[in-house]
Formats: C-alpha cells, sequence, structure tokens
C-alpha cells in the first residue's frame, strides 16, 4: 500500500486492474475502476476551477451514491479534505455543520439544495455547489453533477500534499447538543488500513458492503480497504439498510464477502433477515463495532455463519478502530456475557489510567488512554475540546476515550460502559451499560436502553425496552430478570416499553433523545 496518501489507493487501484468492478449501487448502476477515476478527474477540476485546494474542505450533502463516492476521491485528489453530512437529518444541522467546517464547495442532493440555501446561517460567505440529480434551481453558483461529468476540461496538476493534510472531518453528538468535528489525516486513516491489511486476508476478488453512512466513522474501513484491496464496493443505500429482509437477501445475492456494521445490524439480521436460509450466502469476514454486541444474538449469528471470520472492533471515532477482538469458532452455551473489546491494534499503544492519568493495576476498572498515529489531529475549531481530549505525560500524547476498561492482565480489554454514564445512586455507583448488558440476557428483549435523571428524591434510573415481536411485555418479569443478576439498588425504577428506540443515524440509541423523551414524560 501506498503509504503517502489516500488519493494514491485509487491510482494503485486503476494501474493495477482499470477494468475490475470497483463501486456497484443498489440499483443495478456499476462503475470500473476506469470509469471511477474518469469521474474523479472531473470532480478535481471542477474543484480546481473553484480555487479549491489543499487544506480547504468540501462537504458532501448526498445520500449513499457512485456520486457520493466519486466525490469522496475527487476531493481527496484536489487535496482538500471532505465534510459529509447525513442528507436524512434535518437540513438546519448540516448547514450548520458545513458552515462550522467552512466549506469552500459542496456536493448537494438536487432535492436538498434550497433547504440548505434557506437554513445556511447569515455569517461567512456560502460555499459553491454542485447539484446531484435533477436541478431544481437554476440560479448563480449552482452547478449541475451532469455538467460536471460532461466537463472536458484538461486536468490540472495534483497539488503536493503531505501524510499529514487533513483527510476528512466527521462530526459527532457534542455532550451539549452542538456537534464537534473530528479531524483526521491521511496518516490517521492509512495507519488503521495497514493494520486491516495485515489482519485481514482481502484482496481484489473480494465484494465489500457498504452498509455504514459516509458520514459514520465505519465508512473509512469500506471505502479505503476496498479500494487499497482493488475490490469492489457494493453501496446498501439508506432505505435497503434498515429492512432486515431485503438486506438479508441483499448479503447473499450480491456475493458480499467482507462486512462491517453496528452489531445491532448484525442482530437484526439474525432475527428477521433470513440469512439462516440454507440457499444464503455467507460472507467471509464479518466485522462489527460501535456497541456491546450482546451474547445471545452473536451466539445465534455464530450458528449462522460458523464459517465466517468475526471480529468484534472497538474505538471512538478519534481513533478509528484501536482495539479488537477475535470472536472464536464455537460461542460456549454458559458464556452469558459480552466478548472483551481486545488488545491494542499495532502500532497504537494503550494503557488504563486513573482521573489523574496514573496506572491502575491489572483487574482494575479506569479509562482506556490511546497513543499513536491512529489519533486525531484534534476538534476543528475548538482548542478547548483538544486541549481537554489529551494529556502528555514524558511517555506519548495520550487521547482520553472516555471508556472505562479492566486489562485482564494479558493486555485485554474488558469493556464496562463510559465513564460519563457512570451516576451515583444513594451513594452507590451506578454503571448504566451494566444495567443494560443484564437486560440484554432477557432472552425476551430485543433492544435496551437506559438513562438516569434527576429527581426530588434522588437519582432516577429508567430503562427502554424493546420485546421481541412474539413476546409478551411484562414489567414484573423484566423487574424480576434484572433482580436476579444485579443488586436492588441497581434494578431500574421506571420500565418503559417501547416499539421502536430512538436511534441516531447511525443506528446507535440516541440517549440524548431517550433522556429528552423522559424528563417530558415522568
Amino acid at each position: 500500500m501506498n503509504r503517502g496518501h489516500l488519493s494514491c489507493l485509487l491510482d494503485a487501484a486503476v494501474a493495477a486492474g482499470a477494468d475490475r468492478p470497483a463501486v456497484e449501487d443498489d440499483r443495478g448502476r456499476a462503475w470500473t475502476y476506469a470509469e471511477l477515476d474518469r469521474i474523479v478527474d472531473r470532480v478535481h477540476t471542477r474543484l480546481a476551477r473553484w480555487g479549491v485546494g489543499r487544506g480547504d474542505r468540501v462537504g458532501l450533502f448526498l445520500p449513499k451514491s457512485l456520486e457520493a463516492v466519486a466525490t469522496i476521491h475527487g476531493v481527496l485528489r484536489a487535496g482538500a479534505a471532505y465534510v459529509p453530512v447525513d442528507p436524512f437529518a434535518p437540513a438546519a444541522r448540516g448547514a450548520s455543520i458545513l458552515a462550522d467546517a467552512g466549506v469552500k464547495a459542496a456536493i448537494v442532493d438536487a432535492a436538498l439544495v434550497g433547504a440548505l440555501r434557506s437554513h445556511w446561517p447569515q455569517r461567512g460567505p456560502s460555499p459553491r455547489l454542485v447539484a446531484v440529480g435533477d436541478a431544481v434551481d437554476a440560479a448563480d453558483r449552482l452547478d449541475s453533477w451532469d455538467e460536471l461529468a460532461a466537463d472536458d476540461a484538461p486536468s490540472p496538476l495534483r497539488p503536493r500534499t503531505s501524510r499529514d493534510d487533513l483527510a476528512y472531518i466527521l462530526y459527532t453528538s457534542g455532550s451539549t447538543g452542538v456537534p464537534k468535528g473530528v479531524m483526521l489525516t491521511h496518516a490517521n486513516a492509512l495507519c488503521f488500513l495497514d493494520w486491516c491489511r495485515a489482519t485481514f486476508k482481502i484482496g481484489p476478488d473480494d465484494r465489500f458492503a457498504s452498509h455504514a453512512p459516509f458520514h459514520f466513522d465505519l465508512s473509512v474501513f469500506d471505502l479505503y480497504a476496498s479500494c487499497g484491496a482493488g475490490g469492489t464496493l457494493v453501496l446498501a443505500g439508506e432505505s435497503l439498510g434498515k429492512d432486515p429482509a431485503r438486506l438479508g437477501a441483499f448479503v447473499s445475492e450480491r456475493s458480499i464477502d467482507v462486512w462491517y456494521s453496528a452489531p445491532s445490524i448484525l442482530a437484526m439480521l439474525v432475527e428477521r433477515g433470513g440469512i439462516d436460509r440454507p440457499d444464503r450466502r455467507a460472507p467471509r469476514v464479518v466485522l462489527f463495532a460501535g456497541e456491546v454486541f450482546p451474547i445471545a444474538p452473536l451466539r445465534k449469528l455464530r450458528g449462522i455463519w460458523p464459517h465466517a471470520e468475526l471480529w468484534n472492533l472497538y474505538g471512538p471515532t478519534e481513533t478509528n478502530v484501536c482495539t479488537a477482538q477475535p470472536i472464536p469458532s464455537r460461542i460456549p452455551d454458559d458464556r452469558d456475557q459480552p466478548y472483551p473489546i481486545g488488545a491494542v491494534c499495532p502500532p497504537l499503544r494503550a494503557r488504563v489510567v486513573d482521573e489523574h492519568g496514573s496506572d491502575v493495576a491489572a483487574g482494575a476498572l479506569g479509562e482506556l488512554v490511546i497513543a499513536g498515529q491512529g489519533v486525531m489531529r484534534g476538534y476543528f475549531g475548538r482548542p478547548d475540546l483538544t486541549n481537554a481530549a489529551f494529556f502528555h505525560d514524558d511517555r506519548a500524547q495520550w487521547y482520553r476515550t472516555g471508556d472505562l476498561v479492566r486489562d485482564d492482565g494479558t493486555g485485554c480489554y474488558h469493556f464496562h460502559g463510559r465513564r460519563d454514564r457512570m451516576v451515583k445512586k444513594r451513594g452507590y455507583r451506578v454503571e448504566l451499560g451494566e444495567i443494560e448488558a443484564a437486560l440484554y440476557r432477557n432472552d425476551d428483549v430485543e433492544r435496551a436502553a437506559v438513562v438516569a435523571r434527576d429527581g426530588a428524591e434522588g437519582v432516577v434510573v429508567r430503562a427502554f425496552v424493546k420485546i421481541k415481536p412474539d413476546r409478551k411485555a411484562s414489567i414484573i418479569a423484566v423487574k424480576r430478570h434484572c433482580g436476579q443478576l444485579l443488586p436492588n439498588y441497581m434494578i431500574p425504577d421506571v420500565i418503559t416499553f417501547l416499539d421502536q428506540l430512538p436511534t441516531t443515524s447511525t443506528d446507535k440509541v440516541d440517549y440524548q433523545g431517550l433522556t429528552q423523551w423522559a424528563a417530558s414524560h415522568v
């Protein structure tokens, strides 16, 4: 792998097999590497004409598509960084993020142009736009994708670039409700991709599912591991990605070899995706990350795909993947705990520390901190948040993950929840994630989330539970189950059954939304 710049991955793939399939969507469209390279060059040409170059930012406000993939590679070829936002979130949020990032240009779905413009903050200049699809506005500063793709102007010289240049900014939810932009460099991404290449046996014949949206950090593997291997990226659009029956068929019918998603998606496939049908083809490599995978659905998945290589990957957006744990070929029947998050991924380094940054003894609970080339540059425009996220000692600069773990003495880390999800109740320390883990050990529970709020008589712990379709919802049964696994002070004070738990666009539980709902439904 060329270690200089992410754009070199596409160059190498074209050189190795220009006629090989590069990317397919779920509507039957496909581009070879030569075709993708030509469109990428057109994106670069248009951006360069507008003065976009090294160090600039370009917005991506598109549903998952061939055009979105070409935009990402074209921005990188121009030496700029891409800023993807969720096209299905409120337009005001997307406009706020793109304005915060100071994008100089943006590639936007034509249907979203009007909303983006109407919600654009007054401060600062608005970006140049390229509309993908039937343009709804022919006003100045709005170009069409079709014109861009047909442009035969000479290609500009590529800018001189560095591994330390910014490659992309991924905005994540902030504790105050204001998104914060995580700045990742080419070196950060390539550090992760080098580890992937050394760990997973992937090659040019592999077909990689692209399930994660491009504003989610899991997409980094999909986009660049597939390109680096010269394989085929198979896009699962947003509607397909949330339809278990269609998604289960997609995995088999599109001959997916490498899969990467949040555990909740795999659990959904296990329950309602039909992946256990004898005529269904299984992937060869299955990766999951983003949340804890409860042991019951993981055991079912392992039984359905017994020969697949399964990996539990862990890491916040700020580090991409920083620890990993392979799942054995058979999960013992008596195992009732999730698998650990595993050992640190070299060349990264990890420690478990107390609140003062001092190492804790093996087996003691502490915060996981990470150092190395895979760790982010910082938060865009927020030096205060960046400074708070790191601490320095004579060994390195360490990123505080905010996650509580125990080292079992072998360098294998066991996850014990978020530092900011630890509450005190009647003098006891209560980790809300531990209550969730107990709820997931109930066979009737499909999904669960726990939040806490201050009440008149102290902290109130509230559990939100989605019961499996063929099971009966019973508060008494759920509390009895918790009583068998947890001390009395950890049993939820209130249990609420929901048909669906609110989730973010990356399929994680929306804890902020649940907390707000709980506050308004006392």
